[in-house]
């Protein structure tokens, strides 16, 4: 008797809301199984949705940023083949870089770069010895440009739109590719949670998650290297390349500085 192939096993992280929460929605929608991850008890109320769109879902609530979460999420998939990691989870802070908590800046530093690499070591050299993978990153066009009053997130998106196109080269051949997904302002609660909204970059029009996770999932399904979302993106990307980087933070600066969204300076750019 024939059996049926098994389904491919998709992991997101950060997939409790936002753009996470739309990376897991499309996986399902396209077949996958899916072991969603994030460190919040809103993850299993996901899940459910997901649930509901008629693929296994696997609900964990873990702590990103430390060694132990990303255990327990090669724990959670064990022996199984991850055929399509999506490593989404990131956090930002508002506010000068002086007047922070450091605990909050080492989490910041540790969520979106220390445990994204631990993360991608174990998963992806699984998929290497397979020769089989798809790897999306989720970065940022923040990264373009230094970012006053959230400089550390800025930072971190710097590292890891590079570290992506380095490791996508590294793994030439190997079967298994590497896409970053580069969104601008996003409708997301990122910008509640880092403490932006009074700001004019928080109070700025943003785009869609839905949106942005289908243009990632479609460019990780590709192949592609790397993929900015939206015209307006695009076009800030393109700016940003020939543009010093001290004009780019004093632009970052009109737009992030705490209490900017009260002042009746026009919004010309967004990161």
């Amino acid at each position: 008797m024939a059996t049926s192939s098994p389904r491919k096993l998709a992991v997101i992280t950060g997939a409790s809301s936002g753009i996470g929460y739309h990376l897991a929605r499309v996986c399902a929608q396209n077949n996958f199984d899916l072991i969603v991850i994030a460190n919040e008890p809103d993850i299993h109320r996901a899940a459910a949705d997901f649930r509901a769109l008629g693929t296994h879902v696997e609900a964990l609530q873990a702590e990103l940023s430390e060694d132990r979460g990303v255990d327990e999420v090669v724990s959670a998939i064990g022996a199984r083949r991850v055929s399509a990691l999506l490593a989404n989870a990131a956090t930002g802070l508002g506010n000068g870089f002086l007047d922070q908590d450091f605990e909050s800046v080492r989490k910041i530093v540790n969520t979106n770069i220390l445990q994204t690499l631990h993360l991608i070591h174990r998963v992806v050299g699984d998929m290497r010895r397979h020769r089989e993978g798809r790897v999306l990153i989720t970065g940022s066009i923040a990264g373009f440009s230094p970012g006053p009053f959230n400089a550390v997130y800025n930072a971190s998106k710097a590292f890891i739109d590079s570290f992506s196109w380095a490791l996508r080269t590294e793994l030439r051949d190997t079967g298994v590719t590497v896409t970053c997904l580069m969104p601008g302002a996003t409708e997301t609660e990122f910008f509640e949670r880092a403490g932006l909204r009074d700001t004019k970059l928080g109070q700025a029009p943003k785009d869609d998650p839905a949106d942005v996770a289908e243009i990632g999932f479609r460019a990780m399904m590709e192949g592609d290297g790397d993929v900015v979302t939206g015209w307006y993106n695009k076009v800030a990307a393109a700016v940003a390349n020939i543009t010093p980087a001290a004009m780019l933070a004093e632009q970052h600066r009109k737009l992030a500085e705490p209490g900017s969204a009260n002042t009746d300076e026009r919004v010309a750019d967004r990161a």
